[in-house]
């Protein structure tokens, strides 16, 4: 009797695979939904894993302007821990209003200079103005539009707008590293989100 209910089960979940209704065991990977946009919680980039460290929503006053989720090689909950870690890393954009490119790059360029010392802000001038071009150049990003800011190692700095690289790789990882702290650094661009990112909400 055991056996014929242990089939029938075996036999309803076979039945509910093949018309779709649940998904294979070793699709499901797990999703975390930031105000309707979908963080995976590994990635793959060019052949690295990456996890998602955190993910939340950028607010300017009571609107929402992105979400932001960042992917490291292991799980870090301090500035300090994201920034010294060797390898691939991620931090994932995506509007969820329309935005001046212009105006965002002006913006993380004030963040850059918010949080990093002004004695190491002649090194980053270089990346600094690449930067600026490559908003420039994108005139608008619309809801739904994401920006890329990857490591990889051997390669550098890359800045993807709308899933295609923009310009050529920066090699310089403190340029990077400056970039990273517009969100995670003590001036961050919103203290929830840097909370977020580092995997500190409840």
């Amino acid at each position: 009797m055991l056996h014929g209910v242990i089939s029938k089960r075996i036999s309803a979940w076979v039945l509910l695979l093949a018309i779709g209704l649940i998904g294979p065991v070793g699709s499901m990977a797990a999703v975390m939904d930031v105000s309707g946009v979908k963080y995976d919680d590994v990635v793959d980039q060019r052949g690295s894993k990456l996890v998602l460290n955190g993910a939340g929503i950028r607010y300017k006053a009571v609107f929402k302007v992105y979400t932001a989720g960042l992917y490291l090689q292991r799980k870090a909950t301090t500035t300090e821990d994201v920034l010294a870690m060797p390898g691939s890393k991620r931090i994932t954009l995506t509007m969820l209003r329309e935005v001046d490119s212009n105006e965002l790059g002006k913006l993380f360029t004030r963040g850059v200079e918010d949080n990093t010392p002004k004695s190491e802000m002649g090194k980053l001038i270089p990346g600094l103005i690449k930067m600026g071009q490559i908003f420039s150049d994108q005139k608008k990003l619309s809801v739904g539009d994401t920006i890329m800011v990857e490591w990889v190692p051997g390669i550098g700095g890359i800045i993807s707008s709308k899933g295609k690289p923009q310009g050529e790789p920066f090699k310089e990882p403190e340029f990077y590293n400056a970039l990273l702290r517009i969100w995670l650094g003590p001036v961050p661009a919103d203290f929830k989100l840097k909370d977020a990112l580092l995997g500190r909400t409840n």
